[in-house]
């Protein structure tokens, strides 16, 4: 098996292909990357900090991988855990701290963000409804907990923790894809901990199922980050990257992406675009776009583009029509008396399923169905057009939203 700094060299040279090493597919995998510090390449990874006979943990994983997690831990490292550091309230990086308490060897103190106990609050809430998000999004039915861990020591913009060997390290806050988020630093191994601040992916910053995103505040995260020419990175999902330059340039390339998006965004609302105009006018470099840890196979860039507009601009699109809209069904069944019928939407949508007009398509069955909900024959042609785009989009949320939405039950 490959080591995971190998695994990163050949990615960023271009000599392994990407699909290969998806932020998301864990390796379960762990590597001492500096002396003292390893990672735990999981679903979202662990990192470990060893010092004078005592651990440091910086996020600790979800619930489903806390056994695997604490397994590869322990085949390095035997020392007791005596502090946990979350990087940010998502559950898959903050609910596996249990085969360690269970240890028994010793109180594990829980350092995270002023925010972290409102969002749990806020978990706890809508259980039900992040339930049903995350099943579209990871198309797989988990059920949402409503216990989480206690938080022993809250921080605000910045602190630090003390190791058993009277080093520190470093905790920074920035806003980005949460906004209770920390990002690490260990000064003396150049050691840089970004939590989901990098993913090896597009950047999180416009999730279309979850709540608002900063990507500005994210952008000025990773300038930060890069003041520190760390010498490792290690992420919340993915893999590690060693070297000055690779670090550097991994994170000021991302601040770069979020950066333009942002600047693209304002400038066309202050000219009065509508969000239509914006979300079809926003573009990318090419150059950028095709770099490893910039791929859009998890968020979406135009995703970004409507979390800018919502932080800026509120949620109204600027349609008139959309303000106090009808009711979808009968806007529908409208159109449908207009056209002939909803079998001549659906006729005009296999068409344009057929010359690969995907998103116009989309518009059309959906209106179909909506008119004729019973209908057989354009169940199934909806059926068909979300298979078909949930084949060939890279993000993952798109495909589990359009994976869902085929395996939609007509009437």
């Amino acid at each position: 098996m490959m080591s995971l700094l190998r695994l990163s060299e050949r990615v960023l040279a271009g000599e392994t292909a990407t699909e290969f090493t998806h932020p998301f597919d864990p390796l379960f995998q762990i590597e001492e990357v500096a002396e003292g510090v390893a990672m735990v390449s999981g679903f979202a990874n662990v990192a470990v900090v060893r010092r004078e006979g005592s651990l440091t943990l910086i996020d600790v994983g979800s619930w489903l991988t806390a056994v695997p997690g604490h397994a590869l831990v322990r085949r390095v490292f035997d020392e007791p855990v005596e502090t946990a550091v979350f990087t940010h309230g998502h559950v898959d990086h903050v609910m596996g701290l249990g085969p360690f308490i269970d240890e028994g060897r010793g109180p594990i103190e829980v350092v995270a963000h002023a925010n972290v106990p409102a969002r749990f609050e806020r978990y706890v809430r809508t259980a039900g409804w992040n339930g049903c998000i995350n099943q579209r999004q990871f198309s797989m039915k988990v059920r949402w907990p409503t216990v989480y861990p206690t938080i022993d020591r809250l921080v605000g913009t910045e602190a630090r923790v003390t190791l058993a060997d009277g080093s520190s390290l470093e905790l920074h806050h920035d806003r980005g894809e949460t906004d209770d988020h920390l990002w690490g630093y260990l000064p003396d191994r150049r050691v840089l901990f970004t939590g989901d601040l990098f993913i090896w992916a597009f950047p999180n910053a416009g999730n279309p199922q979850k709540v608002q995103r900063y990507p500005g505040d994210w952008a000025a995260a990773l300038r930060k980050m890069a003041e520190k020419n760390a010498a490792f990175l290690l992420p919340g999902h993915g893999l590690p990257i060693a070297g000055e330059e690779n670090v550097r340039r991994a994170l000021t390339e991302t601040a770069t992406a979020l950066e333009s998006i942002v600047s693209q965004v304002v400038a066309l609302m202050n000219e009065g675009a509508d969000l239509d105009t914006v979300i079809h006018a926003v573009k990318l470099p090419s150059t950028l776009m095709e770099r490893p840890y910039l791929l859009p196979v998890y968020d979406d860039p135009s995703f970004v583009v409507r979390t800018v507009w919502r932080l800026y601009g509120g949620w109204w699109d600027q349609d008139p029509a959309s303000l106090l809209p009808a009711p979808k069904d009968a806007l529908a069944q409208e159109l449908a008396r207009l056209s002939g019928g909803a079998q001549r939407l659906g006729a005009r949508a296999e068409e344009l399923l057929a010359a690969g007009e995907l998103s116009l398509a989309t518009h059309l069955v959906e209106l179909a169905r909506r008119a004729a909900p019973h209908d057989a024959t354009i169940a199934d042609l909806r059926r068909r057009l979300y298979e078909r785009r949930a084949a060939v989009e890279p993000s993952l949320m798109a495909k589990g939203i359009f994976g869902a939405a085929a395996r939609e039950r007509s009437g």
